[in-house]
């Protein structure tokens, strides 16, 4: 019951990309991976872990990150998953930046990744049209100056309800009528604290940074909403010299891998470079958020 014309008008989605159904988690990490270590210009033996953020791999152990470690040749990299939702791949970032920081690691490859249509019911209209598949990856290294500022990152739990899982996997295997969990939000909920609660947190990353609206050229939030992005923009007072990440009218939400797709797309279609400063922020079920400056690669 919902046509084109409605989507557009609330979530400035035109198109998303699904996979097919032999396509897996790790393949879409793989791939993205593998990219992300030709552009680093290091060889998979020197990473030494693997982050990967996603809440649609099926498996609860062993973690999908370890089975990518071998696959792309980074064994015996440490490798781990972690289920922060649309957040996930700010966390990843942050997580990456202590372990380089701290000595624990060197090279550390982050990767954002969901299946999103694994979990959607075409008949729900609260979320299911928004979302799509797809993974993004980047190597977070050693670095002379710093690359990437202080995290700001948090969560309320009082708001778990809001986007949600329709039932647990403990409750289908008591009832399997139920079918496969798909997910569902409080559409209208979700969207007031987005869109007016997560702009004073991507100031907070500004400032922890040190620098200002008018000194980012980047800013790529999650992206869930054309309608946040834009009242996002409002509230921050970017600049019209700011490029700003607005993917998601090609692939849709991508939960944990819609910044890395967004930045990357950006940098191929060269409206972003290398070196330029990019504000990035993440947000969603739990609830959670993660901001932070970087260096774009």
């Amino acid at each position: 019951d919902s046509s084109d014309e409605w989507i557009q008008q609330r979530t400035g989605i035109i198109t998303r990309r699904r996979a097919d159904a032999d396509v897996t988690v790790i393949d879409l990490s793989v791939e993205a991976a593998n990219k992300a270590i030709a552009a680093a210009g290091i060889a998979a033996s020197e990473i030494d872990a693997v982050i990967l953020s996603t809440v649609t791999y099926f498996n609860q152990t062993p973690a999908a990150s370890a089975i990518i470690a071998d696959r792309i040749g980074a064994n015996p990299a440490a490798a781990y998953d972690i289920s922060a939702a649309c957040a996930g791949y700010t966390y990843g970032i942050a997580q990456a930046d202590a372990l380089v920081r701290s000595g624990s690691a060197r090279n550390v490859l982050v990767i954002g990744a969901e299946k999103m249509s694994d979990f959607i019911d075409p008949t729900d209209r609260s979320i299911s049209f928004l979302l799509g598949d797809g993974a993004g990856a980047a190597i977070v290294g050693p670095s002379d100056i710093p690359g990437i500022g202080p995290s700001m990152w948090g969560s309320d739990g009082s708001k778990a309800h809001t986007i949600y899982q329709t039932h647990s996997w403990q409750e289908l295997g008591a009832n399997p009528e139920l079918g496969m969990p798909t997910l569902r939000q409080d559409g209208q909920s979700v969207f007031k604290w987005a869109a007016f609660k997560m702009a004073p947190i991507a100031q907070q990353a500004l400032d922890a940074a040190g620098v200002t609206a008018d000194e980012i050229q980047v800013f790529v939030p999650h992206q869930a909403n054309m309608r946040i992005i834009d009242q996002m923009i409002k509230q921050l007072k970017l600049p019209d010299h700011v490029v700003v990440g607005r993917d998601i009218a090609d692939t849709g939400n991508t939960s944990a891998a819609s910044i890395p797709l967004a930045i990357d797309r950006l940098l191929a279609e060269g409206q972003a470079k290398s070196g330029d400063l990019c504000l990035q922020i993440g947000f969603g079920a739990g609830l959670v958020y993660g901001a932070q400056v970087v260096v774009l690669p």
